[in-house]
């Protein structure tokens, strides 16, 4: 898949919140993602980031 910043994708398990959708903020070797429902923000490396997507929203 292709991302790009801003970014809403869906993720195969739920945050702790109830939500699974997440605003990307930042792209590279890392990735910035930010939960649509509360707020949190996460750093994950490329490689988790991209196993835990399941589908591009927009």
């Amino acid at each position: 898949m292709d991302f790009s910043v801003g970014d809403i994708v869906i993720t195969k398990k739920n945050h702790p919140c109830g939500g699974n959708e997440w605003e990307v903020l930042r792209i590279g070797a890392d990735f910035r993602i930010k939960c649509k429902k509360c707020g949190h923000i996460l750093m994950l490396s490329r490689t988790k980031f991209e196993k835990s997507v399941k589908k591009l929203k927009s």
